[in-house]
Formats: C-alpha cells, structure tokens, sequence
C-alpha cells in the first residue's frame, strides 16, 4: 500500500465519523509497532492539506524493558515536525515480577492507557489517537462475544469523561494487510516487542480463528464489518460505510 492509499483511507475514517475539528491538539499513542507508526505518518502527512487546522504530538509510554531503545521513533518524529514525548514508567516490573499477573494484558493496557493520557492532558491535549484497524474492530467483537457474552467493540470515538478526553481511531478503514504492506513498503522503524506475553494472548487465538474462518469462507471479515457498521451497534450505528 503507498501512503497515498494510507492517506485516502484515514481521512475516510476522519471524515465518515466527524473525528477531528478544527482547534484539535491530538495526541498519537506510538507504541513502536506497525500499526502506530502508520497512523502516525497518515496524520503527520494529512496535517499538511486537510481542511480543518490541528497540533500532534506522538507519546510512547516505556513499559520498563530493558534495552528498549525508542531512538528511531523519535527520529521519524523530527523528520515529520511532530513532538515527541517518551513516558517511563515501572509497569512491567509491577505486572511481571510484584504481581505475576497469569493474564497480563488487560491490566498493562489500563496502565499504558492511564500513562498515555495523563501526559497528554499535561500537554494539552483535548483528544488521543490510536492505531486500531478493521482487524482489530472484529477481533474485539470476537472477543466480546466469546469471553464476556455481549455484542461489542471499541467506536471510532469514545469520549472519557473522567479524563475529559476523546479518543478516535481513524485506521478503522485499513486492514491489517494494508498496514504489514505499508511498513513493508517504507521500511518502517518498527521496534522489537520486548513483552513475554507478546505472541501467546487471548486476542493473537481470536485473531487465528478469525484467519481461519476467512479462509473457508472468503470475504467473511468485510461482511462482518460491514453488520458493525449498519446494525447499530453502540458507536457504529446508522452509518453507510463500507
């Protein structure tokens, strides 16, 4: 995928689901892989032309792994003017060795969420964006479904009241083949995951699963993105996307 495409498909989700005004400072929540440094390039290239004014800055939040080296990002920062901010912090020595957490990864991703925020309401951000996609709206179904007994995934919006900020996705459009593409084609500076759940998750079994039945029966991921987006479900509905 070029990044004309990336561009084309960000500013649908942009456009489609009202996601940025004009006066916006956005926050980008880098966490070193692919899919936020994409849409880190997406919304630093879209700043340039789109029509309503906004301010980015890129936030990672350190985990505490060592030997985590977050250079590279910064540098691709410096070459798209976009402020850059890495936040320390201890999580992996309170999840990994305090708490030997079985299931880790909904309570790191509360504390990367809680670290993101607070810095980017110290910088005066009003919204933050993260780098979901189409995969990730159906495998959060999936996992809804399978693990919690309701029909539900994460909207291309979601206000937070108790940090009086918006958090948008407008990768909603790309799939996760778009984005391995992109990387692929621009070599992008994706950092080694240094997590020792990485790989071995709820969300990488449903993700398999989704694979699976998409090879059996073709096209079932669009399909199922599709009823998200038509059947009214909280955040989706009403809309007459693809």
């Amino acid at each position: 995928m070029d990044i004309q495409r990336l561009y084309s498909l960000i500013r649908k989700g942009i456009d489609d689901y009202n996601l940025i005004q004009n006066g916006d400072k956005i926050a980008i929540g880098v966490s070193g892989g692919k899919d936020s440094i994409a849409l880190l390039e997406g919304l630093a290239g879209l700043k340039r032309f789109y029509p309503k004014k906004f301010e980015l800055v890129a936030i990672s939040v350190s985990l505490g792994f060592e030997g985590m080296d977050f250079s590279p990002i910064r540098e691709l920062c410096d070459k798209l003017n976009v402020p850059y901010y890495v936040v320390d912090t201890d999580i992996a020595e309170i999840i990994f060795e305090a708490r030997k957490e079985s299931n880790p990864c909904s309570l790191c991703a509360k504390m990367r969420k809680g670290a993101l925020n607070e810095k980017a309401k110290e910088l005066g951000c009003n919204k933050v964006a993260y780098g979901h996609h189409k995969d990730d709206v159906i495998e959060t179904l999936f996992m809804s479904m399978i693990y919690e007994g309701r029909i539900h995934s994460f909207a291309p919006e979601t206000y937070l009241d108790r940090m009086d900020l918006t958090v948008i996705r407008p990768m909603l459009y790309l799939t996760e083949a778009d984005v391995i593409g992109f990387k692929n084609k621009y070599e992008l500076p994706v950092l080694k995951n240094k997590c020792p759940a990485d790989g071995n998750t709820k969300r990488e079994y449903i993700k398999n699963l989704i694979s699976d039945i998409n090879k059996e029966t073709p096209g079932v991921k669009n399909r199922i993105f599709t009823a998200m987006v038509t059947q009214n479900i909280s955040g989706w509905g009403g809309n007459d996307n693809e």
